[in-house]
This record gives C-alpha cells, structure tokens and sequence, in this order.
C-alpha cells in the first residue's frame, strides 16, 4: 500500500533535521518528498557521483562505503528506519564523499538539493541541525577509528553487535532473542577487520550459545554476555 502524506509527516518528524519545524513549514517538506524503492544490494549512488539528493528510510537498511582501487571496503555507517544521509553533497556542493548501497529491500523518501537548500535558507534552525547531525556522525567515525586502533578483533566485533542490538531495539525489537540481518563480510567491514578472524571469533560466540548464526544474519540470544569481550 502506497505511503500517505500524513505517513510521510510522521516519518519526517523522527528525523532531528525536521523534528523542530513547525506543521505548515514541515507539510511543505512533505510535498517536496518523493517516495523510492530500492531492491537489496542496490547502489543509490557512488563515491565520485555529483548527486545531491538527500534520502530518508522508511523502511530497511542501507550502509556507506568507501572503496578502494583494489577492492577492498570499509564500512562507514550504517543508516535504519527514521535515519538520512546524503546531506553532506547539499551543503559543500562537492561530489559525493561514499557510496551508498541498499542491504535489503528499502522504502525511502528522497529530497532533491535545491528544495533542500531553499529550505535552508528559509529556515536557519534547520542548518544548525544539520550542522549538529554531521558533527555527530564524524564524532561517531572519530569513536570508530579509536576503536579500531586499541581493541581487538574480538572486542571489535562484539562493539559492533552491541550496537546493532541497540539499534534493533530502537527500532521496536524486544528483550530477549534479537535478530541481527548483516553478513559475516559486514560484521568484519564495520569491525575494521579481516572476514577470517570476524569468522573465528563468530564460532567462539556461537559455541558459547550466546548468538547463532544464519545466511546473512544472525540471532543474539545473550546481549549483555557480549560485554564481557569488549576492552
């Protein structure tokens, strides 16, 4: 069933960009929302694109990825219902600094970048916000990058799905078994570690019954028991 303005109002409200507007300035932004679908694994745009759209999730997951010439990747954040991304190209007009690509069927809503900066210039609490919502993604990759230079692999990848139980939860999951959809390969990627030693340490949380492991995902049965590997 398609979205209707008043989902797309509610949607809108949760992110912080346009929490503050009021009715008749955020119903504006809602006419300017145009509904998109993406199936799983999609690219929305690449690293180098000159885009400037701005999406927000109705629906699914999606994550952002540097890539290197010889085909490695990390990944940099990982975006869930309620969330955007791809501001950043509407504010320094330059190429997109990621690429973005779907990890499972998504809804969203995009913003073209000259409705967003007409917006901007409107309403100058909306750049404060904005500014705040970038700030805090590059405090967040600063915390990431610390991470990764003084834990362990082990305690990497138990960082990264305390996380990703926290953001489940966010999301509505509940106590208990918590299902977590990203492969081996992702786990490794936001850990900043090899596939191999992610893998090795996934059969040690699985032989201690703490998660179980499926194709591309996996169940947490034992949340706070991740907290033990994390130093």
């Amino acid at each position: 069933m398609a979205a209707t303005s008043e989902d797309t109002t509610l949607l809108l409200r949760q992110v912080a960009l346009f929490s503050a507007l009021p009715d008749d300035d955020l119903a504006q932004v809602v006419e300017l929302a145009v509904p998109r679908t993406f199936a799983a694994g999609e690219v929305v745009f690449r690293e180098g694109d000159a885009s400037d759209t701005c999406y927000v999730l109705r629906s699914g997951h999606a994550r952002a990825v540097l890539e290197h010439p010889d085909g490695r990747s990390i990944t940099l954040a990982r975006f869930g219902p309620g969330e955007i991304f791809g501001e950043l190209a509407m504010l320094s007009g330059e190429p997109r600094s990621a690429t973005v690509e779907m990890l499972e069927d998504t809804e969203a809503v995009a913003i073209l970048g000259p409705d967003m900066r007409r917006l901007l210039r409107e309403h100058p609490d909306i750049s404060i916000k904005l500014i705040a919502s970038l700030g805090r993604r590059l405090r967040e990759a600063n915390d990431r990058l610390s991470r990764q230079s003084f834990q362990t692999v082990p305690s990497r990848v138990a960082t990264v799905l305390s996380q990703l139980v926290q953001d489940a939860r966010d999301e509505g999951a509940q106590d208990g078994d918590v299902l977590i959809t990203a492969t081996q390969a992702d786990l490794a990627q936001l850990a900043g570690s090899s596939r191999e030693s992610a893998s090795r340490f996934l059969a040690v949380l699985e032989r201690a019954g703490i998660i179980t492991q499926g194709r591309g995902r996996l169940t947490v049965h034992d949340p706070a028991a991740l907290e033990r590997y994390v130093y």
